[in-house]
C-alpha cells in the first residue's frame, strides 16, 4: 500500500470514529477511560497536538468541537451524566494499576 491511501484510509477510519462517538452520546467518557484508557477529550487533544505540530491554530476548544459536533458545553448539557460511584471506584481501580 502507498503512503497516500494509507494516509486516506487511517482519515477515514479516524472520520468513522469521531462519527461513532457523536452518535453514542450514551457512552460517557468514564466508560471509554475505563474500557480503552482514552476518551473523547483524548481524542481532542491528540488532534490539536497533531494540528501544532503541522503549524496550524487550533485550541483545545477547537478540537473539542470537531471531536464532539458541537462545543463541549453544549454537549456536555445535553448527554453528559454525573459518574456513579461504581465508575468512579472503576477509574480509580484502573488508574491505581496503572502505577504499579
Amino acid at each position: 500500500m502507498d503512503k497516500s491511501t494509507q494516509i486516506e484510509l487511517e482519515a477515514a477510519a479516524f472520520r468513522r470514529l469521531v462519527s461513532h462517538l457523536q452518535k453514542n452520546t450514551h457512552v460517557q467518557n468514564i466508560d471509554l477511560m475505563i474500557l480503552a484508557d482514552f476518551c473523547r477529550n483524548c481524542l481532542a487533544k491528540w488532534y490539536m497536538a497533531e494540528a501544532v505540530e503541522q503549524g496550524i491554530a487550533m485550541d483545545y476548544e477547537q478540537a473539542r468541537e470537531v471531536v464532539y459536533g458541537m462545543p463541549y458545553e453544549e454537549w456536555k448539557y445535553k448527554f453528559q451524566t454525573e459518574a456513579t460511584a461504581e465508575q468512579l471506584a472503576a477509574f480509580d481501580r484502573k488508574q491505581q494499576a496503572k502505577l504499579q
